[in-house]
């Protein structure tokens, strides 16, 4: 386990060796002080036996360089802190871990179940043939939900892809520039459409389609192509901006197309 972890002192010690990695060589003691949340006399004392250990050097007032010693002390103990973060977030919460699934089948509490993937809901099956499985901690009908935990494997899902059709204003013809049909058969093969803009939603109604969401229609998107689902997004071009930085900020790939006449 990381020595950072075994005491305050020596979590302290690390973090002032990192503040100073990372603004040497003009190290302000008071800056270290802030961003640590102890003294400048404090960090005083700890510059002082960083540098009677060898693991910093001192160049000059308030100049100090971390040393080779040093970097490698860092290096161990980054490793140490890693090492035991993957065993929380693995060995310790990667056991608790819970989720719900629909039940493909009749499901036992105790029983292995297959985890998979259909319109963006797990799915549980009956066994452990899957690539995915888990053990399912209720009993649960089949198409009733079941908890499930002790999840191993990876579950195979192909990220969605989105669609984003823009929409002119209102001030130069709106809804009734695009091409139905067109708008339709993009539509069509898509798992999931939402909207953006009144002259979207217009537009959509004008092809007896009424879209899931009218309101944050990129966050939504955005989410439903994470978990595989294939998205169509009708916006105005007055909203259209922030649908695609939506779509962005969680790095989700679109295409941007025009359905007019």
């Amino acid at each position: 386990m990381s020595d950072a972890l075994a005491d305050k002192r020596t979590a302290t010690r690390l973090r002032v060796l990192v503040e100073i990695a990372d603004r040497q060589p003009a190290v302000s003691q008071g800056e270290i002080a802030e961003a640590v949340g102890v003294t400048s006399q404090a960090v005083s004392e700890y510059i002082r036996g960083l540098v009677e250990d060898g693991l910093v050097t001192k160049e000059g007032r308030s100049r100090y360089s971390v040393t080779k010693e040093g970097v490698d002390w860092l290096f161990q103990e980054a490793k140490a802190l890693q090492r035991f973060a993957d065993h929380v977030t693995g060995d310790v919460l990667g056991t608790v871990q819970e989720d719900t699934a629909i039940a493909t089948a009749d499901i036992e509490a105790g029983q292995r179940v297959t985890i998979s993937l259909e319109d963006g809901l797990l799915r549980a099956t009956p066994g452990d043939v899957g690539p995915a499985t888990g053990v399912a901690t209720t009993d649960g009908a089949a198409g009733t939900d079941v908890s499930v935990t002790s999840f191993e494997g990876v579950i195979e899902m192909d990220p969605g892809a989105v669609t984003v059709v823009q929409i002119p204003p209102a001030r130069e013809g709106g809804s009734r520039t695009v091409d139905g049909d067109n708008l339709a058969n993009t539509c069509q093969q898509a798992d999931l459409v939402v909207a953006a803009g009144v002259e979207a939603v217009v537009s959509l109604r004008n092809i007896d389609l009424e879209p899931a969401v009218t309101v944050s229609a990129g966050e939504v998107a955005a989410a439903a192509a994470a978990v595989g689902q294939t998205v169509t997004v009708v916006a105005s071009t007055d909203t259209i901006g922030r649908v695609t930085d939506a779509l962005r900020e969680d790095t989700v790939s679109y295409e941007v197309t025009t359905h007019t006449v």
